[in-house]
This record gives C-alpha cells, sequence and structure tokens, in this order.
C-alpha cells in the first residue's frame, strides 16, 4: 500500500446525547489534520434524531440512520458506510488532545495493515501526571480485560477508539448477539488469531467525558453472558489455552450454580451457561469453517 493513500474514515457511534456529539465533533475539527470523512450512525430516539443530523451536518459529517440493534450492530453499520482505506472508530464522549489525527496518520502509514489502538484518559482525571490512565485491555479468562502483556502484539481492542483496515470488515464484524457488554474484547481476540497483529499507539490517547448515569448500558446479566461467550471463545477456539479454557468454566460454572440455586445473585444462572455453550459451538464451527462473514 503507498503510504500517500492512507484514508482514514471516522466511524462514529451515538445514541440519544446531542451535546455531546457536539463537544466531540467539535473538538475533531479543531484538528491540524482531518479525516478522510466522518460518518455518523445514530440510533437515537425520535426525540433526539433531528437535534443529532443537524449537529452532525453543522460539523460537515455524513448523517445516517444507525439500525438499533445495539452498539455493536451500529459500530458494523457506520464501518460498512466508510470509504477510507482505514476506519476509527469513535464514541460521541471523546475528545481529543493536539495533533491527534496528524499522528494517527503517522502511525497508520508508517505501518498500514496493523490495527491500531489507543489509550483513554477520563475528563476528571486530566490533572494526572502519570500518563495514560487506562490501557486498552485483553481479555481475561473470567471475562473481563487485564493489562496487554505485550503492547505490541496483543489481542487488546479499544472499542471506541481502533483503527483498523478498512478491508477488515469485508469478512469480518463485531457480534451483534447482544446489544452492549464485552463482545469487543471477542472481535481482538478473533482477529490476532486471524494473524493480524493489533499495536498499541503510546503517542497520542482520547479523553473520554465518562458519564455512568448517561450511559445506554447498565445490565448486569448481559454484562455477565457476554464476558462468559467472550472468554469461551477466546480461550476455547481462536487462541486456545487449556488451563484458561478449564479457569473460564469453572468460574462460570460456580457463579451460574449459586446464582441459579438462589444463594447469591451474580445476574447469570446455569441455564444461561449452557444456551451460551451452545452458541459458542456454532460461532466455533463458523470459525473452523473459515466461514467469518457469518460470524456476527
Amino acid at each position: 500500500m503507498n503510504v500517500f493513500e492512507i484514508q482514514i474514515s471516522v466511524a462514529l457511534v451515538t445514541r440519544n446525547r446531542p451535546e455531546s456529539l457536539n463537544r466531540c465533533l467539535k473538538s475533531l475539527r479543531s484538528q491540524s489534520v482531518q479525516p478522510f470523512e466522518v460518518i455518523v450512525s445514530d440510533d437515537s430516539d425520535l426525540e433526539y434524531a433531528t437535534a443529532t443530523e443537524a449537529i452532525a451536518k453543522q460539523w460537515d459529517c455524513q448523517y445516517i440512520k444507525g439500525p438499533k440493534r445495539g452498539l455493536y450492530a451500529n459500530r458494523n453499520h457506520a464501518a460498512q458506510a466508510c470509504k477510507g482505506t482505514h476506519v476509527r472508530t469513535m464514541d460521541d464522549d471523546h475528545e481529543f488532545p493536539e495533533d491527534h489525527f496528524q499522528i494517527l496518520e503517522a502511525v497508520v502509514k508508517a505501518d498500514p495493515l496493523s490495527i491500531w489502538i489507543l489509550g483513554e484518559n477520563h475528563y476528571d482525571q486530566m490533572d494526572s501526571t502519570t500518563g495514560i490512565a487506562h490501557l486498552p485491555g485483553e481479555i481475561q479468562p473470567r471475562g473481563f480485560s487485564q493489562l496487554p502483556r505485550d503492547l505490541d502484539d496483543t489481542c487488546a481492542i479499544s472499542d471506541g477508539a481502533t483503527i483498523y483496515p478498512r478491508a477488515i470488515f469485508s469478512s469480518h464484524h463485531y457480534l451483534e448477539l447482544f446489544k452492549f457488554g464485552n463482545l469487543y474484547l471477542e472481535f481482538g481476540a478473533r482477529l490476532k488469531a486471524l494473524g493480524y497483529r493489533i499495536r498499541y499507539c503510546p503517542e497520542t490517547y482520547i479523553i473520554h467525558h465518562y458519564i455512568p448515569d448517561k450511559r445506554s448500558f447498565n445490565d448486569q446479566k448481559m454484562q455477565q453472558q457476554t464476558a462468559f461467550l467472550a472468554a469461551l471463545l477466546t480461550y476455547g477456539c481462536y487462541l486456545p489455552n487449556f488451563f484458561k479454557y478449564v479457569e473460564c468454566l469453572s468460574y462460570f460454572s460456580l457463579i451460574g450454580l449459586i446464582s441459579t440455586l438462589k444463594i447469591k445473585d451474580y445476574h447469570f444462572n446455569i441455564f444461561d451457561l449452557w444456551r451460551l455453550w451452545i452458541v459458542g459451538r456454532k460461532y466455533q464451527e463458523l470459525f473452523n469453517k473459515q466461514n467469518y462473514a457469518q460470524i456476527i
């Protein structure tokens, strides 16, 4: 790929937060280097959609209606609309430090075949002198994230701040089985298993305006289910590891049993475990047959 052909498209997903979107786009348009295009895919309810569309057009973005099937379906939808050589995922509650896109363009030109991930600082932690507050995480056997062992060749994904070669989305997609949760961690493990190199870019980051009561997702049962499915697929299929696979099954079987017996509610019962085991086997079969486009 010729370095002069690099075109970074932004695939920005939004839902019911026009003020947040306006702040994000204002920050983006203040950058010294601009992306090739900005796609705003809107999952907003009707009462917010008109204002959201107006803001997207005010900042010279392409506005498209989202599929309204959840975050990951919206990410896939936005990525499919992009026409650049690379897709930069983005959320509406982000801002960017100086020269953010200039730095991204340089690292992508240096290695256009890799996937690049970014860290983040929460807005209320910007006075910290310790550097990036939050690094992208790799999946661990209990379904949540842990710090990567090798930031230059990892399976970590920064869900709203990753740069992919656009060609990836012709065959591979985020799982849409659940609307929200930890499924982005599965996507990173799957891509690494397929031979893609995932690299952390330390030269820049995103500023995340994290507001808990403005989140679309606050479903603990869905969180547990997506955590199990992501870990099950990672250590049982994509990056097989017997001991981590046993840890995954043991941990989720235990909390499923405890919940089923009503000893304590962990939002995940033994019937969830069985159902997702069956789903996982289906995805594993598709992966082994190289039917990657059907893993969605």
